[in-house]
């Protein structure tokens, strides 16, 4: 069956693991990708699939009303898989409106549009991508699972959590059919610098600082990203209509046996003495309301989709670390800012 579907923020990390799987797997799919294109989006993350057919780029801001609802009239999409979202917890904690601005009028907006265009409602769909951190902080035993009550704890999360209430919303109030699914922490290929695991390998790569909160003793459950990208497949495909789906690796590590064992991995992989990279690593002061742990209970996704992580953590982290390695051309352009220029003229008369 053909689909008319739009991607929001699929030039950033996530987005464009989604948006390659889509344009390859589903040829007869017309995927349009809009992006705003700030720090985090990056055209370049999808350069092998920008030439296929069934892929269109669209440069565009969700919070754009006015262009929003044009977009939706003129290209007559019948899904929306939505990613696009300011999602750093500390650029939230200096900047809270912005994460207001995106993340809760950029959703509402689209869900008006999706409204607004989709009189007919059978064959149509808006899936929400979220994130464990709308449940809060857990103590040293627990998961989150669908159930778990809100507890947002950051203006990031909260916004997030804002967005996802409006979604459930728009569906019970005017019938509009969603989906939605709460992640764990992603890491994989062409994420943007400042998050943790790329962070850690371009600092030890370059002999720099490995900064790590507090004690490092907070607890992250880790999602290789293309497995991400798999439960967003089989969830906007089969998941049921009105119904939230949590999506974990069944992975904790604390932040600092993290750090440890990306330095042993890089020690190996550049040749170096074994606790050579370790040397490098900085406590430093703790960030503000920063969550102990975090753990997702992916059951149902699992026994009512059958999806499951298909790679243990050392071997997706290897992975991860050789494509770091192997792409410091992107890590550069990225770290410089020379692509956002570049594309930006690229698409200003779009």
């Amino acid at each position: 069956m053909s689909r008319k579907i739009l991607i929001t923020g699929g030039a950033g990390f996530i987005g464009s693991h989604v948006v390659r799987l889509f344009v390859n797997k589903y040829p007869e799919y017309t995927i349009g990708n809009l992006d705003a294109l700030t720090y985090a989006g990056n055209p370049e993350n999808l350069k092998d699939v920008e030439a296929r057919p069934n892929y269109k780029f669209i440069k565009g801001d969700i919070t754009d009303e006015s262009f929003i609802n044009q977009l939706f009239q003129s290209e007559g999409f019948d899904a929306v898989i939505h990613l696009a979202a300011e999602s750093h917890v500390d650029r939230s904690i200096m900047d809270p409106l912005a994460f207001v601005k995106t993340n809760v009028l950029g959703t509402a907006i689209l869900l008006n549009a999706a409204r607004n265009n989709w009189k007919e409602k059978e064959g149509k769909l808006f899936y929400h991508v979220s994130t464990d951190e709308v449940y809060g902080s857990l103590g040293e035993t627990g998961f989150f699972t669908e159930e778990t009550p809100y507890d947002p704890r950051s203006p990031y999360s909260a916004s997030k959590a804002s967005s996802d209430h409006f979604v459930m919303a728009y569906h019970h109030t005017y019938g509009l059919p969603v989906v939605m699914s709460n992640c764990s922490n992603n890491y994989g290929s062409h994420h943007f610098p400042e998050k943790l695991i790329p962070l850690m390998i371009n600092n030890i790569r370059n002999n720099k600082p490995l900064p790590v909160y507090g004690k490092g003793e907070n607890v992250r459950d880790w999602l290789w990203v293309n497995d991400h990208a798999a439960a967003i497949d089989v969830i906007f495909h089969k998941g049921r209509t009105g119904e939230k789906y949590n999506v974990g690796g069944f992975n904790e590590w604390k932040n600092i046996d993290l750090v440890h064992l990306l330095c042993r991995i890089m020690d190996k992989k550049l040749g170096r003495a074994d606790g050579e990279s370790a040397k490098l690593i900085t406590y430093v002061k703790d960030r503000q309301g920063h969550d102990l742990r975090y753990a997702i209970d992916a059951t149902k996704l699992n026994k009512e989709l059958g999806w499951k992580p298909s790679l243990q953590f050392e071997e997706g982290l290897e992975k991860t670390v050789d494509w770091y390695l192997e792409n410091q051309e992107w890590i550069d352009h990225v770290l410089s800012g020379s692509y956002q220029q570049y594309y930006q003229q690229q698409y200003a008369n779009r």
